[in-house]
């Protein structure tokens, strides 16, 4: 299983409209989606990478990369299907807690 890139950065941010204004005025990156999550009664804003919550590495095959890993003895989330793009990603952690997602681009 090969990683094929760098898909995405995740931030978590205490005020998420000083936190957009910041991004997108300030250091000018492009809004490729906003969407509100009611379940969460939270904003999914995807920039380009900038910021640190989880690193997210674009794969082939999320499945076989999800049966790669657990093959080597990592622990790791349900196979999922983004409900907006619908690519289907996992996450595992690094020995450091740092959340890793896998994903597969749709």
């Amino acid at each position: 299983m090969h990683i094929t890139g760098l898909h995405h950065v995740a931030i978590i941010a205490s005020d998420y409209a000083r936190s957009r204004d910041f991004y997108c005025r300030v250091l000018n990156l492009e809004v490729i989606a906003e969407n509100w999550r009611e379940e969460r009664q939270s904003w999914k804003l995807d920039l380009a990478p900038c910021g640190l919550r989880h690193l997210a590495l674009a794969c082939g095959d999320a499945a076989a990369m999800r049966a790669h890993l657990r093959g080597l003895g990592v622990e790791t989330e349900a196979l999922r299907v983004d409900e907006y793009t619908g690519a289907r990603f996992f996450f595992c952690a690094d020995p450091d807690g740092l959340p890793i997602e896998f994903y597969q681009p749709a």
